[in-house]
């Protein structure tokens, strides 16, 4: 299930796990990202609160934690070279897996069709 914020982060649940990224949207918007800061793993997130963090050539921008959880894994890929994540914002340049607290808050998020009203 693919989910959304209106503060542009996507989410894909499978078993209680969301990968969480920004959007293309967010992507275009930042420009050429410089820098990703990303969670450690077993840190313990809240919804809306900051989870990473990006700069690009134009501004530095927070990345908010779309649900509750424990960050279960990051990205390193995106740490090393942060232009995956405005080639490929929502596949190969996602930032970090989160062990939801309770999955079925993903429910009050954002679907696709929703997000694309947002950003219309």
């Amino acid at each position: 299930m693919l989910k959304f914020t209106a503060e542009h982060e996507w989410l894909k649940l499978e078993d209680g796990v969301a990968t969480v990224g920004i959007t293309s949207h967010a992507a275009e918007q930042l420009g050429d990202l410089v820098f990703v800061e990303l969670p450690e793993v077993g840190a313990e997130l809240t919804k809306d609160g900051n989870a990473a963090t990006v700069e690009s050539v134009k501004a530095a921008s927070d990345v908010y934690c779309p649900l509750d959880g424990e960050v279960a894994e990051i990205n390193q890929a995106i740490v090393d070279d942060p232009s995956i994540v405005n080639s490929d914002p929502q596949g190969a340049g996602w930032f970090f897996k989160l062990k939801l607290k309770n999955a079925s808050d993903a429910n009050a998020l954002l679907d696709e069709a929703a997000y694309k009203d947002l950003i219309a």
